[in-house]
């Protein structure tokens, strides 16, 4: 009888930190971009871009580099900006901000990831460092779309953000020139893009 009520104890607590973390999430939706969404609309939040980054990675599957476990680049791609709740986004041409982008984010990933369970937050915390170190066929892949896909919105709206920030294809390529390592074809596309954006006036040559 003693060892049922600490198994519950136990499952109680457990869920009791799963739910705080999960509402805790909540709060990606209120971390606002630079990206506008398609239709030239408001700026898109984080949790909407970890959305459609995740059924990209689904179904762009197969321009990878090579084959790739697809439930860990989701999960990647889910988790991948919870850290911006406490640390803000960094704009991907903000000198300023990507200097202590690091120390800001490896800080809210101890806050955020520690309501989970520990063995919880040991799993999503280990995901979210193999995203971060680049290393994997997973990470690379992961990458490429989170590239791709304020890439992909940019391009929709006339290059408007680009133009709003003066953004230089210098600049755009030192930021994609690692697509490659996930996925060439998708490279190529990108190439594709930034070319036309520097031909139409939106992004500087």
């Amino acid at each position: 009888m003693e060892d049922r009520l600490m198994e519950d104890k136990i499952k109680e607590d457990r869920l009791k930190r799963q739910m705080a973390f999960s509402l805790e999430i909540d709060k990606e939706k209120n971390i606002f971009r630079q990206t506008h969404l398609s239709g030239k609309g408001r700026s898109e939040n984080d949790a909407e871009h970890a959305w459609h980054m995740a059924i990209m990675a689904y179904l762009l599957r197969e321009h990878a580099n090579g084959p790739v476990d697809i439930a860990r680049v989701i999960l990647m791609c889910l988790i991948h900006d919870i850290v911006e709740i406490d640390a803000g986004d960094t704009y991907a041409y903000d000198a300023e901000g990507l200097a202590t982008q690091k120390a800001r984010e490896d800080a809210a990933k101890e806050r955020i990831f520690s309501l989970l369970p520990e063995d919880q937050k040991t799993e999503l915390t280990a995901l979210f460092d193999e995203f971060e170190a680049y290393e994997t066929p997973e990470a690379k892949y992961a990458h490429a779309i989170d590239n791709l896909q304020p890439l992909m919105l940019n391009d929709c709206n006339g290059g408007a953000d680009w133009k709003a920030h003066g953004v230089s294809a210098e600049q755009v390529y030192r930021r994609q020139r690692k697509v490659k390592l996930g996925s060439e074809r998708l490279f190529g596309l990108i190439d594709q893009i930034i070319q036309r954006n520097v031909r139409q006036g939106s992004i500087k040559p």
